[in-house]
């Protein structure tokens, strides 16, 4: 892992990274823990829609779309 955790948007397609931090209201963090998008998770950015929402990432074996604004609040920090 590299650098200070950074907002998962800051990531291209293909890149990958680890959940440092998730800063997001207590009802959505709540929904996205249970989704299995934790602290220490490595991620993987899938793509971007063609106007940048949503975001597809992989986590865990699967593939899940964020809405921009809440991918915004995920930092993470690049395994590269």
């Amino acid at each position: 892992m590299t650098g200070l955790p950074q907002p998962l948007t800051t990531l291209a397609a293909g890149q990958a990274g680890v959940v440092a931090d998730i800063a997001l209201p207590a009802e959505l963090r709540a929904r996205l823990l249970e989704m299995g998008l934790t602290p220490g998770t490595p991620v993987q950015v899938v793509r971007y829609a063609p106007l940048g929402d949503p975001v597809e990432i992989k986590l865990r074996g699967s593939n899940l779309s964020l809405r921009r604004h809440e991918a915004e609040q995920i930092h993470v920090r690049r395994t590269e």
